[in-house]
């Protein structure tokens, strides 16, 4: 169990505050005119999937998280259930929240394997892959003349998502797109 200063606590690190888990979103340490300096930060609570601005000051010290990660495969979702079992164990499955997966989750394709957090044995959030690759269903066809400004359309992915692409994105094309963002990142075949 290690305590982490005030200006450790950075993006991408646990931390357990009032026995819950959280992920440090954003952090900036800055000086209020002639204050002490303070730890502006945004924390996602890892069981709840919920987020919280928090100011850490010069004299606080807060607990690192120990997270734990195992293997799961996504099965399928329905009625903002998202099943999911264990990855060598079929026969174990779990169901989370809606919540919990977050909006990455609208880009898992069933039989996805992606890596589960665990904070003292209880499931919590998830790491989802940072890009996948996934056919266009639906894309209206690009209008001659609309590339002037460098133009985009929505399209809808096999996953059910929609997201924002170049014109020359056609029905039927697979594209590369980051989770975190949702941006389309290139085309990668047919």
């Amino acid at each position: 169990m290690a305590l982490l200063e005030y200006s450790e606590i950075t993006e991408k690190k646990y931390i357990v505050m009032d026995g819950q888990p959280y992920e440090v979103i954003s952090s900036h340490v800055f000086r209020k005119q002639q204050r002490k300096p303070v730890n502006a930060t945004k924390l996602k609570n890892l069981m709840t999937g919920k987020v919280a601005e928090h100011s850490f000051h010069v004299s606080e010290k807060i607990e690192e998280a120990e997270i734990d990660e195992r293997q799961v495969k996504y099965l399928y979702n329905s009625r903002g259930e998202w099943w999911f079992c264990e990855a060598e164990d079929p026969s174990k499955r779990f169901k989370m929240t809606e919540e919990v997966v977050g909006i990455q989750g609208k880009f898992l394709k069933p039989n996805t394997v992606l890596g589960q957090f665990l904070f003292k044995e209880q499931p919590m959030g998830f790491r989802f892959p940072i890009t996948v690759e996934l056919k266009v269903t639906d894309a209206p066809p690009g209008i001659k003349g609309d590339t002037a400004t460098g133009g985009s359309k929505v399209v809808t992915l096999e996953t059910g998502a929609e997201i924002n692409a170049p014109l020359f994105v056609n029905e039927g094309d697979i594209i590369r797109l980051n989770t975190e963002t949702g941006e389309y990142r290139e085309r990668v075949g047919k």
